[in-house]
């Protein structure tokens, strides 16, 4: 993903604790660096795998980081004041949540006919290094695998003002809250879609697709395997899931039927659903055939509508569908 722009700023709790100072860089990052491609590479790849909110900034650009970015856009901004000019209100806005010291990363790249703005905090780590003369010695590390706060903004989609795009990203870990509420008021993002409730409401939508299509094992599995393997790899590139890319992944024969089951039974999904990592990893499909009794179940109704007896060696179902209903009730 080549860098259009990139710099990175220094953030330290003051000795009373209360407040950050900035330590700003006074110009971007030199362009065509392999190791600053490096370390940005690594943030967007640890970033794709984190929980996030979504949304949008709020109506009117109202927000000062909104303002300075578009003025950035506009040509009306060189980067590094821009930079500079939202790192201000970042340390206000943080004050003594930080304990250690860490370093802002700003990077203004582009992927395809793609433009984004990532931005991310981390904190050095202690390793060790072998200097000249060959002998270990202490060396500190970025570690890029632990992001303390971190956004991402598609100025694409931004610059194309559709109202419904959800174009803004933030780190929304369990564990930091009070961090993400903090970060989503320096942004000024109004947050939208609910990437884990979207995400179940999907699967849920697939799970009614593939019962009342009726497909077999062998053809429900598959299903299953492409709709998880398209959203993992929308998740890796940090983008979201399309209803109609998934419906013609999901079946390459009828590459509507299941964007047209979605419309029909308006389970009122989004046309694009940011993948929730955490809910995709719970979903899998149990699938057994044995003699002449054919069974399967998404993972998720284990212990709800369905029981499994381990020591008895039975499998209870409490919710039997319509279908299989109407015709045990015709079996006579």
């Amino acid at each position: 993903m080549p860098l259009l722009q990139s710099i990175v700023h220094r953030l330290d709790p003051t000795l009373d604790g209360e407040r950050l100072s900035v330590t700003a860089a006074s110009a971007p990052h030199p362009q065509e660096s392999a190791v600053m491609e490096t370390l940005v590479g690594e943030l967007n790849a640890t970033y794709n795998t984190k929980a996030k909110g979504w949304g949008r900034f709020v109506e009117g650009d109202a927000s000062g980081f909104a303002r300075e970015l578009r003025a950035y856009l506009n040509a009306e901004q060189d980067f590094a004041p821009f930079t500079q000019a939202v790192a201000e209100p970042l340390s206000a806005v943080l004050g003594g949540q930080l304990s250690v010291g860490g370093y802002l990363v700003f990077a203004h790249q582009r992927q395809g006919e793609t433009q984004t703005l990532l931005l991310g905090l981390m904190h050095q780590r202690e390793g060790i290094g072998i200097n000249a003369e060959h002998h270990a010695e202490p060396a500190a590390q970025l570690n890029t695998r632990q992001l303390t706060l971190a956004a991402r903004i598609n100025l694409t989609q931004l610059q194309q003002g559709d109202a419904q795009t959800q174009y803004l990203s933030f780190l929304k870990d369990r564990g930091g809250k009070k961090l993400a509420e903090a970060v989503a008021q320096w942004l000024g993002v109004q947050e939208g879609v609910d990437a884990p409730a979207e995400t179940r409401t999907l699967l849920k939508a697939f799970s009614d697709y593939v019962e009342k299509e009726d497909f077999d094992d062998d053809a429900s599995r598959e299903k299953t395997d492409a709709l998880v393997g398209y959203a993992n790899d929308q998740l890796s590139r940090g983008e979201p899931m399309t209803l109609d890319e998934l419906s013609a992944v999901v079946d390459e024969k009828q590459p509507k039927a299941f964007y047209e089951h979605i419309r029909h039974a308006d389970y009122g999904l989004a046309a694009e659903i940011p993948p929730d990592k955490r809910t995709l990893n719970q979903f899998r499909r149990f699938t057994g055939r044995a003699g002449g009794v054919s069974i399967s179940f998404d993972s998720h109704l284990l212990g709800s509508s369905v029981e499994y007896d381990e020591s008895g060696d039975r499998l209870i179902i409490k919710q039997v569908p319509k279908q299989l209903k109407e015709q045990l009730k015709r079996r006579d």
